[in-house]
């Protein structure tokens, strides 16, 4: 089988192995592969690997040899799946590699928001402590998590493990999904309508996946019945949010803060409004990217292809 991987460098920069999609065939890695070079590169290729490079109705009309589509990535925006679909190609998506490394990054943004850790070592390293007459300092309110509210938008994998931290904090937990199991409610977790989540929430935190439905969901109408002074944190898609909304919160103080670590257009664009938004803190897409987790996302990416070629597809969303 000939395969051929568009755009591996941000899955395997150089600290992981191929050799688990070598042994499976013929195979051709690409760091990165421009709009212009799609179809040239994929060729006569049975098995097609992408992460974020798109394959549309017209890539897959133009390379019919195609019999595999594997996404690096939970997200498969960038494949056209119902041109797949027609064309009996099997979409493969990694659904669970990164439910820790998600949590754990929502709550680093959070906990960023609530210390200002690095902004204050910066300031011991310029001598402010030195210089300073007390024995401490504080150049931004500090924020203590324990009693508060954290709303949950979308309670899959990822939500639930945040959730999880959440509690561990001694905040309370609510959460808003179309799927309710309710076997998850405590005394410290429940389900909610979206209204009654945003009116409560201290915290607010995305783990949906961008539908229609849910696209612009933190918007001027929904951050209006958002708490006075509530915090955003987005590790999910940056859609999710209309970000003109979102700037005009923060730079009222309807919001708090915002802690981002996906936007609209990515890589984000120079005149993206949030780059001058106050207390925004945009990190570059790398709630997902701990070794570990890139780790498990290799391993599942190998396993999914093995299981195309054994005649048992799994993990296919289309």
């Amino acid at each position: 089988m000939k395969i051929v991987v568009l755009d591996g460098y941000t899955l395997n920069p150089g600290d992981l192995s191929w050799d688990g999609m070598k042994a499976l065939g013929d195979f051709t890695c690409y760091d990165r592969t421009d709009a212009s070079e799609i179809i040239s590169r994929i060729g006569d290729a049975e098995a097609v690997i992408t992460n974020k490079t798109p394959l549309s109705a017209e890539t897959l009309k133009a390379c019919p040899g195609i019999k595999y589509i594997g996404v690096l990535a939970t997200g498969y925006n960038v494949v056209d799946v119902q041109a797949a679909s027609d064309a009996g190609i099997p979409v493969c998506n990694i659904p669970t590699y990164g439910t820790t490394a998600v949590a754990q990054f929502a709550f680093a943004q959070l906990l960023n928001i609530c210390h200002h850790v690095q902004d204050h070592a910066d300031t011991v390293k310029e001598g402010k402590w030195t210089a300073c007459p007390d024995f401490c300092y504080w150049d931004f309110p500090l924020t203590e998590l324990a009693g508060k509210t954290m709303g949950i938008i979308g309670y899959g994998r990822i939500g639930q493990a945040t959730g999880k931290i959440a509690q561990a904090f001694g905040m309370k937990v609510l959460a808003f999904d179309e799927y309710k199991n309710k076997d998850l409610e405590c005394d410290t977790m429940a389900y909610a309508e979206l209204d009654e989540l945003l009116a409560a929430s201290d915290v607010i935190s995305l783990h949906c996946p961008l539908f229609p439905s849910t696209e612009g969901i933190v918007n001027k109408a929904n951050i209006a019945k958002m708490k006075d002074g509530v915090i955003i944190i987005n590790t999910s898609r940056g859609p999710l949010i209309v970000e003109d909304d979102l700037k005009e919160a923060l730079e009222s103080g309807k919001v708090r803060a915002a802690g981002l670590d996906v936007v609209s257009t990515e890589p984000i664009k120079a005149d993206n409004v949030l780059l001058k938004a106050p207390n925004c803190f945009i990190t570059p897409h790398i709630a997902w990217a701990p070794l570990e987790s890139r780790s498990r996302l290799m391993n599942i990416a190998v396993d999914n292809l093995k299981a195309f070629q054994d005649g048992k597809v799994q993990n296919k969303v289309n």
